[in-house]
């Protein structure tokens, strides 16, 4: 006879709740726990006390009480696509077989540059979705990489990361949006919608306060006031989980004033549960709960460390059980935890099994798109066109002097550093030729991943295109043998844990250009030659060395196997550049203490000799044609505290070819009850246009974009003057719009407007 928990008519809770009573504490505890199939304890390319917290678990013993998680069945190792379904539907059915309730896992997998897994697309990284300013493109991306997700058997994906940068130091940086809260906020919720829409579990990450350590320092204490946690750090997480429909938090690695986040109840579970009103599962990052133990020394114990967590909210453990097995049996059976908080966790990891069909009983661990005649592709052409055209729009164009760029078509041109014929160039830390294939050197990358120097090639086929390096002879025989550019191609190398220049644990302590490469810079510059400066990177680098003996500088974040043939697109002029900076680029290495958010006193000014001005502002990026504004207006200039009003402004092309720029929107509070960041960006669009072609853009401004946190727990509009700035970037602002608040000062919560909805035509 079907039983309540079993019924798909019923709603998921019911169904959770129906089936818990039914279990032993050990099968409760079961369903907080994971296994990671394949994982190595030893080795160089561990993660920090991997080798401590991966001790090998015999799968035969934990199946009898079930198992909530299966760890990475497919990005711990190369496997065959094909080969790897049918290998997670075979542990699927023998997880089944071995519990009473038949009860699958549920099996995750990191998706940060698409499906890290071996032969699947690589996409552009998360600060390359940030250059591209266009949430929508994002999230047909997301929902790709979804299906694909589910395509074998997958269903959470531990992405998006939501870390606003606050120091570009941090090895992660490339692995985060951007350094402005709502550029993040719109960009990883439409992430969210995409995988989302796929039915994949959206985990977001990392929460909260990761990426504002001290120093830059990967897992180091965070110091933020409340203000800025509320107003910075947090707002991404919130939009994500309302208006994205997220269904996963991943507690951070981080202790924010002494607290860790996974011991933190006040944010995992009065913020993220009670103000929220978040219904999902709250995941730790992998081995936080054993740091609270061995890191933060927090508890003294593993079973300490998880009372500790389940206490604060922390639902399920990643990604290997240590704590929840029989640590915390031992602490709830001698009344240390009370069962009461077992049972809060497992509701919530059965309601989301029930959501994704993993109770139906007619629930199968073969996926219907798999047949054994079928050969699974994880790298399908819809998903490589968005990968191009993603990697095309985040490439920025920082700097063209006298219209170097694009390069001629028989141009003589010299290829030089250490980057330009590396196809690991393009990719970030967490493409799986990078977080997996290093320790498979023998092993292809498993997708095709041309070069810059390649792609250059084929871009310029009637061009002499010849690769060099510093000390090279370039002068010839005679003057017609000198190039007549050099192209400069450095940046990073992804990896993690110290054996990259940029990545996970890979942290800065400068924002020089790494290994040497910007001596190697100048000696091209030496030459006389003029040298078109190509960035591959993880992360923003102080430029102001070079500034006035460059000919042309192009950013690209790590944009993926597509990568090469975007930038070298832009060089040759196919592409017209619509990337704008996501995070700021400093003229000195030492020099910008503060992100564009910065308070007055965070700028230029009388009282220091340092001058913090970046050389390139967020938001920056050129075009190879030019855009005239003309015609600002806002609707009503005096609103009410709860008011709205429409920003317009008419964009031209006033150049020769079609191209796209990004209308931006930013708001100035000339004086507030606290200290106010000087700019601040409330809206943006991407606007295409022919020669000639002119069309209005509509901001619906609503009063709630000017809301900000006065005290702890209290967010407020304020009465008194504003001013919205239509900017090309955040220091290029093209006009300016007085805007005045009247009426009482008005409170303002969760269910605020977030979003500044734009229209164009």
């Amino acid at each position: 006879m079907q039983q309540p928990w079993q019924d798909p008519t019923l709603p998921a809770e019911r169904r959770a709740a129906d089936l818990l009573f039914r279990m032993t504490l050990e099968e409760k505890l079961a369903q907080l726990s994971s296994v990671w199939p394949g994982s190595e304890s030893e080795g160089e390319d561990v993660a920090p006390l991997q080798h401590e917290l991966s001790e090998p678990v015999e799968l035969t013993s934990l199946l009898p009480h079930g198992l909530g998680q299966l760890t990475r069945p497919f990005g711990t190792t190369p496997v065959e696509p094909a080969e790897g379904a049918w290998n997670l539907a075979r542990t699927q059915l023998r997880i089944m077989e071995a519990n009473r309730f038949g009860l699958p896992a549920l099996a995750h997998e990191e998706c940060l540059t698409g499906f890290t897994a071996w032969q699947a697309t690589i996409l552009p990284t998360p600060l390359a979705w940030g250059a591209a300013f266009h949430p929508e493109l994002v999230e047909r991306a997301a929902a790709l990489i979804g299906a694909s997700l589910r395509s074998v058997g997958i269903h959470q994906g531990l992405s998006p990361v939501l870390d606003v940068v606050r120091d570009p130091r941090w090895g992660r940086t490339e692995e985060s949006i951007g350094e402005d809260p709502y550029l993040v906020s719109t960009i990883a919720t439409g992430y969210v919608r995409g995988l989302e829409s796929r039915g994949v579990v959206a985990t977001l990450k990392h929460f909260a306060g990761y990426s504002a350590s001290r120093g830059a320092r990967n897992h180091a204490p965070v110091s933020l006031g409340p203000r800025e946690m509320a107003d910075v750090i947090l707002p991404p997480f919130e939009m994500a989980l309302r208006d994205g429909g997220a269904r996963s938090v991943m507690a951070a690695y981080n202790d924010t004033d002494g607290v860790p986040a996974h011991a933190d109840a006040d944010l995992l579970t009065g913020l993220l549960r009670e103000e929220w009103g978040f219904t999902g599962t709250v995941v730790a990052d992998y081995f936080g709960i054993s740091f609270l133990e061995l890191s933060h020394r927090l508890a003294d114990s593993p079973g300490r460390a998880a009372a500790l967590a389940l206490s604060a909210g922390v639902d399920v453990e990643l990604p290997a059980v240590r704590c929840y097995g029989e640590p915390l049996l031992k602490a709830v059976r001698s009344g240390e935890v009370p069962e009461s908080l077992v049972d809060r966790a497992v509701l919530r990891v059965l309601t989301q099994k029930a959501e994704l069909g993993l109770l139906d009983p007619d629930w199968t661990a073969v996926p219907a798109t798999l047949t054994e005649e079928t050969p699974v592709d994880l790298d399908p052409p819809q998903l490589r066109t968005v990968a191009r055209q993603l990697a095309e729009e985040s490439v920025v164009l920082l700097e063209n002097r006298d219209g170097t760029l694009p390069l001629p078509p028989a141009a003589r041109i010299a290829v030089a550093g250490p980057l330009a014929d590396d196809p690991a160039a393009m990719l970030g830390c967490y493409s799986f030729p990078r977080h997996v294939g290093v320790e498979h050197p023998e092993l292809p990358m498993g997708v095709p991943v041309p070069t810059l120097l390649d792609a250059l090639r084929s871009e310029l086929p009637d061009a002499r295109i010849e690769r060099t390096g510093p000390g090279a002879d370039m002068s010839g025989p005679g003057a017609e043998d000198r190039p007549d550019v050099l192209v400069a191609v450095v940046g990073d190398r992804s990896g993690l844990f110290g054996r990259g220049t940029s990545g996970e644990g890979c942290d800065a302590p400068d924002l020089e250009l790494p290994d040497g490469q910007g001596e190697m810079l100048d000696e091209l510059l030496d030459t006389g030659i003029p040298v078109v400066l190509v960035l591959l990177t993880g992360r923003p680098y102080a430029l102001g060395r070079w500034a006035d003996r460059v000919a042309a500088v192009v950013q690209a974040f790590f944009p993926g196997q597509e990568g090469g043939p975007a930038v070298a697109g832009v060089l040759a002029g196919r592409v017209n550049p619509s990337g704008r900076l996501p995070v700021s680029v400093p003229r000195l290495p030492g020099g910008q203490p503060w992100t564009y958010l910065a308070p007055p006193l965070g700028l230029l000014g009388d009282a220091s000799s340092l001058d913090p001005t970046p050389l390139y502002p967020f938001g920056h990026g050129l075009s190879f044609t030019d855009f005239a504004w003309e015609q600002p207006a806002a609707d009503d200039s005096t609103l009410t505290t709860d008011g709205g009003t429409t920003v317009r402004v008419t964009v031209r092309n006033t150049g020769e070819r079609e191209g796209t720029e990004v209308v931006q929107l930013y708001l100035h509070d000339p004086a507030a009850s606290v200290v106010r960041p000087v700019n601040r960006l409330i809206g943006y669009t991407r606007v295409t246009l022919a020669p000639g072609e002119a069309t209005e853009v509509r901001f619906a401004f609503h009063a709630d974009l000017s809301a900000f946190t006065v005290r702890p727990g209290r967010r407020v509009v304020e009465p008194g003057e504003l001013e919205l700035r239509l900017a090309a970037s955040s220091g290029d602002i093209r006009h300016t719009l007085p805007l005045v608040l009247t009426g009482p000062e008005r409170a303002v919560g969760h269910d605020r407007r977030m979003t500044c909805p734009v229209e164009a035509g």
